[in-house]
């Protein structure tokens, strides 16, 4: 089951809020109760949801390319952010399923979306700027 995109919205707001108050807990927290409200389907709603967030309203039409420098010597987590966020920027929701998929199979779905909800606010913070 899946929830409404109106409690996804609430769910990815009320994280982003606890990534903005430096509160790790909280927002591991919320995405283990969207789990086990809504399973993992929930959870990629709201995945989904922090990457809009983050690439904003200027994705270019067709085949976009982000730049992140250094990203090969990037940490499991660092990498699965950049790949999911260039999954969304490109539209490409098999990738980023299966992006999804793989890091909760290898057990690091947790520290992908706390790196996610991070990641996002730092770009916020930087918009802000």
């Amino acid at each position: 089951m899946t929830d409404s995109p109106q409690q996804t919205l609430a769910d990815a707001t009320a994280i982003l809020s606890s990534a903005l108050d430096g509160d790790s807990d909280a927002v591991v927290g919320t995405f283990d109760a969207v789990v086990d409200r809504a399973g993992l389907a929930g959870a990629y709603g709201v995945a989904w949801c922090l990457a809009a967030t983050m690439v904003g309203d200027q994705v270019p039409e067709g085949a976009c390319a982000l730049d992140f420098p250094g990203i090969d010597q990037a940490g499991y987590d660092a990498r699965w952010v950049a790949r999911f966020v260039s999954a969304y920027a490109n539209s490409d929701l098999d990738t980023a399923q299966a992006l999804f998929g793989a890091a909760a199979a290898d057990g690091l779905l947790p520290e992908c979306l706390l790196t996610l909800a991070g990641s996002t606010v730092a770009t916020l913070r930087h918009r802000a700027t």
